[in-house]
C-alpha cells in the first residue's frame, strides 16, 4: 500500500484489488490482444464480471449488489485500466458507470427488477447513448425525438460514438420530448431487440477492444413505463452523472499512466546506449522526474476529489478540474515515453504505440479538455453553481414578489461599485417593477406607469421570468425566441452580471 493509499484505503480495500487482480490476470490479460483484434469484447466476460461480484459493488443488496463504497470503485476502475487495453477498460467500465448509474437514480422499481438485476449479473450488457452527430459536448441540441403516442414512445433520430452499443441489451437513450431546449430532454430506456434500430460498429484510432457504435431509430417503439424519472427532466440526470464520468476518467487515465511509466523504467534500464543504460542520461532522467512529479500530484487531487464523492459532496468543478488534468497528462505522458523508445516505440509489437493511440481519446471522450475549461471557467468565473441549477426543479414554487424582493440580497456589491442603473420590467396586465441601483444599493418598487431615464427595459410575462430565473428555462433560448425581449443587450448582461444565483 503507497503512503497515499493509506489514508483512503482498508486492508479490506487492498484484498479486494488483490481478488481483482488475480482474476484480471488470469482471465483478461491473455485474451486481450484478441479483443483489440475482433473490436469488441465477448458477452463471456461481462458475464465473468458480473459472477465475481464487480458489477454491484456500490449498487443495492436487493437486486445482488454489495452496498460497498465508493473506494471499491475506484480500485476497479484503476485495476481494469492496467490491462494495456483502452478499450478494455472503456467498454467493462461503461456498463456500471454509465448505464447501470441511471439505472439505479432514476429507474422504476419495475425497471430495475427487470433490467437492473441483471445487469449487475452480468446477463445483460447495457449502454447510455447521448451523443449524436451534431451534438457532441452540446447536450441540449440533441435531437433524438420521442413522440408520445398513447401508452408508447415513438423515437425517432441517431447516435454516435457510443460504448458498448453495438452489442447493448438495452439502451439509456436522450431524447426530446419536449421542444424548450435543455429542458425538454428525457431519458428513456430502449430494449436493444427493439424494431427499428440499426447498429453500426465504428473502426476507432485507438480504444480497438471496445465497441463503439453508430445507432439510428427508425420509429422505435418503446413503453411509456420505460421514462428514466420524469419526462423533461432529462438534462438534470445527465448533468448529475457527468460527475461519475468524469472521475472514471480521470482515474483511468492515471492508472494507465502509471502502467506506461512502470514499463517505460524497465525498457530505459534493459535499453543501452553509448555504453550505458539510457537511465543514466540526464536529459531522460529529468523528464521521467518531472512526469512522476505531475503524475503523483494529479493523484493525490483525484484521491481527495474521490473521497469528496464517497462522502455524497457536490464535486461537480474538482470533478472536471480532475478529468482535465489527468488525461491532458496521460497525453503528454503517451508521447514523451514513446519517445524514450526511439523507434520501437513506433512498433506495434511495443505497449508504448498501443497506449499513445488509447491515450488520445481521454482528452476527448466524457466532454473534451476545451469543454471542461468552460465549465470550469464558468463556476470559477462566471460563479454559476450547478448543483443549484441541478436542483432546481426540486424548489418551492416562488411569486413575482418573492423574486423581486430577493434581488437586494443577492446583489455582488463589489461588482456593483460605481454602477448606477435604472432598469424597467414590463409584464402582462400593465405589472411594472422599477429596479434602481446606485451606491452599491438595490432598490424595487412597482409602478403603474413608465418611469423616465430608464436605462434598460425589459419586457416579458412574469411565468417566463420566475422560469428563467429558477433554472427552468434557458436564458438565451428565451431571448432567441423572443420570450424575452430587452432594449439593451449589453446593459443586460452587466445587468445579470450583478446578481449571485438563486437559492
Amino acid at each position: 500500500m503507497t503512503v497515499l493509499e493509506s489514508y483512503y484505503l482498508t486492508e479490506e480495500h487492498q484484498l479486494f484489488r488483490k481478488t481483482l487482480r488475480d482474476f484480471l490476470d488470469k482471465e483478461v490479460m491473455p485474451n486481450v490482444e484478441q479483443w483489440e483484434e475482433d473490436g469488441f469484447l465477448p458477452r463471456s466476460i461481462f458475464k465473468r464480471f458480473g459472477e465475481m461480484g464487480f458489477y454491484g459493488i456500490t449498487q443495492e443488496e436487493k437486486y445482488g449488489g454489495s452496498n460497498l463504497d465508493f473506494w471499491y470503485d475506484v480500485i476497479f476502475i484503476e485495476e481494469v485500466g492496467k490491462c494495456w487495453s483502452g478499450g478494455f477498460a472503456a467498454s467493462i467500465s461503461a456498463h456500471p458507470y454509465l448505464s447501470m448509474s441511471h439505472l439505479k437514480h432514476e429507474a422504476s422499481e419495475a425497471l430495475k427488477e427487470k433490467y437492473l438485476t441483471k445487469a449487475i449479473a452480468g446477463e445483460l450488457v447495457g449502454c447510455l447513448a447521448i451523443t449524436e452527430p451534431h451534438a457532441g459536448s452540446d447536450v441540449a441540441g440533441i435531437k433524438t425525438t420521442a413522440e408520445k403516442k398513447g401508452d408508447k414512445y415513438i423515437i425517432n433520430g441517431s447516435k454516435c460514438f457510443i460504448t458498448n452499443g453495438y452489442l447493448a441489451d438495452y439502451m439509456i437513450v436522450a431524447c426530446k420530448t419536449s421542444s424548450t431546449g435543455s429542458s425538454g430532454i428525457s431519458m428513456i430506456l430502449v430494449d436493444g431487440n427493439a424494431k427499428g434500430i440499426t447498429r453500426t460498429n465504428l473502426k476507432k484510432l485507438g480504444w480497438k477492444a471496445s465497441d463503439t457504435a453508430e445507432i439510428a431509430f427508425d420509429n422505435v417503439e418503446v413503453p411509456v413505463e420505460n421514462l428514466l424519472g420524469e419526462e423533461n427532466k432529462g438534462f438534470y440526470y445527465i448533468m448529475q452523472r457527468f460527475e461519475l464520468e468524469r472521475l472514471t476518467l480521470a482515474l483511468g487515465a492515471i492508472a494507465a499512466s502509471e502502467l506506461m511509466i512502470a514499463y517505460t523504467l524497465q525498457y530505459m534500464s534493459e535499453r543501452k546506449a553509448f555504453g550505458r543504460s539510457i537511465n543514466k542520461f540526464q536529459v531522460l532522467r529529468h523528464r521521467i522526474a518531472q512526469l512522476v512529479s505531475e503524475l503523483e500530484s494529479i493523484k493525490t487531487y483525484t484521491y481527495m476529489v474521490c473521497q469528496m464523492h464517497n462522502e455524497k459532496k457536490y464535486c461537480v468543478k474538482e470533478a472536471s478540474m480532475s478529468k482535465l488534468l489527468a488525461t491532458e497528462l496521460s497525453d503528454k505522458l503517451a508521447y514523451q515515453c514513446l519517445q524514450m523508445f526511439g523507434g520501437y516505440g513506433y512498433m506495434e509489437e511495443y505497449k508504448a504505440a498501443r497506449f499513445f493511440r488509447d491515450s488520445r481519446l481521454g482528452t476527448i471522450g466524457g466532454g473534451t479538455s476545451e469543454i471542461m475549461c468552460e465549465i470550469i471557467a464558468k463556476m470559477v468565473i462566471d460563479e454559476i453553481d450547478y448543483e443549484k441549477k441541478d436542483n432546481r426543479n426540486e424548489m418551492k414554487e416562488i411569486s413575482i414578489d418573492e423574486l423581486f424582493s430577493s434581488l437586494p440580497s443577492r446583489l455582488k456589491k463589489e461588482k456593483a461599485a460605481g454602477v448606477e442603473m435604472k432598469i424597467l420590467f414590463e409584464f402582462e396586465n400593465d405589472l411594472n417593477y422599477l429596479v434602481e441601483i446606485k451606491n452599491q444599493a438595490l432598490t424595487t418598487k412597482t409602478i403603474d406607469q413608465k418611469a423616465s431615464s430608464i436605462d434598460l427595459t425589459i419586457s416579458t410575462d412574469t411565468q417566463t421570468y420566475i422560469d428563467v430565473e429558477t433554472g427552468k428555462q434557458n436564458p438565451q433560448a428565451a431571448f432567441m425566441s423572443g420570450k424575452i425581449q430587452v432594449s439593451d443587450l449589453g446593459k443586460m448582461m452587466q445587468f445579470g452580471s450583478l446578481f449571485k444565483k438563486l437559492k
